[in-house]
């Protein structure tokens, strides 16, 4: 069972970097067929290693469940954990509705973003969180799941400019998740909760080496459990209704 604890800015240069077409096509994750405001960004991130489009991992599974009945314009894609740069290029130009190369402030209040993430993944869903926040572009949801971060970086503090935020976790094995996540400003940032998942036994992960699955076996769990990822698709899909914004999270492994 689960535990819960407790302006303007230039972008050209970013749209030259990142803008292969002057319209979104399927390739990038979006299903519209014209330039204009994505009503929603999702944006995952996988952990270690692994590749962008890796059937077997959890973020990558999510994105092709929630691609199945996005609203229409709706933008969702899975970068790997190094390529947060481009990601962040890529929702700037999103937001740029106007591709005049410059975010005005309506722009911004028009942005709703959802970044989730595992492993180093999740990670990296906060170190995006931070930069947009620099440039004044608001995220509605993060999610990290079994979060680790690398030396230089700091995975625990959840930004302010980010409306909520939730932590799925595991402490079994070699490596773990970071236990907890609070906001660097409570009156802005509702955390929905840290909860933590308990596996036993080796990782019936598809695809994934012996070594891995022996001596980092919750780690392993948490990148394909489909009951956790299920979780996290419930609290983005809660967060893609208006009405559900509110609405408190409850997993149930």
């Amino acid at each position: 069972m689960p535990r819960a604890c407790p302006s303007r800015i230039l972008v050209a240069a970013l749209v030259l970097l990142t803008a292969s077409t002057s319209s979104l096509l399927a390739e990038d994750g979006s299903k519209s067929s014209k330039a204009s405001v994505a009503p929603y960004i999702l944006v995952g991130f996988v952990g270690g290693f692994v590749h962008h489009d890796d059937i077997h991992h959890g973020p990558v599974i999510l994105a092709q469940r929630l691609r199945q009945n996005a609203r229409e314009n709706t933008y969702i894609q899975v970068f790997e954990n190094r390529r947060r740069k481009e990601a962040y290029a890529t929702i700037l130009r999103l937001l740029d509705s106007d591709r005049d190369g410059v975010l005005s402030q309506h722009e911004k209040s028009q942005a709703h973003i959802v970044l989730f993430g595992q492993s180093w993944g999740a990670s990296a869903v906060v170190l995006l969180a931070r930069e947009l926040e620099r440039v004044g572009v608001p995220v509605l949801l993060t999610v990290q799941v079994d979060s680790v971060a690398k030396p230089w970086q700091q995975d625990g503090i959840i930004p302010e400019n980010v409306a909520a935020a939730v932590n799925f976790y595991q402490r079994q094995g070699l490596v773990h998740g970071r236990a907890e996540i609070r906001a660097a400003d409570e009156s802005k940032t509702q955390i929905l909760g840290n909860f933590r998942f308990v596996y036993h036994g080796t990782a019936p992960c598809p695809g994934i080496p012996w070594v891995e699955r022996t001596f980092v076996p919750g780690h392993i769990f948490s990148e394909c459990d489909p009951n956790l990822w299920g979780q996290v698709e419930s609290v983005v899909r809660q967060h893609m209704e208006p009405e559900s914004h509110d609405l408190a999270v409850a997993p149930q492994p």
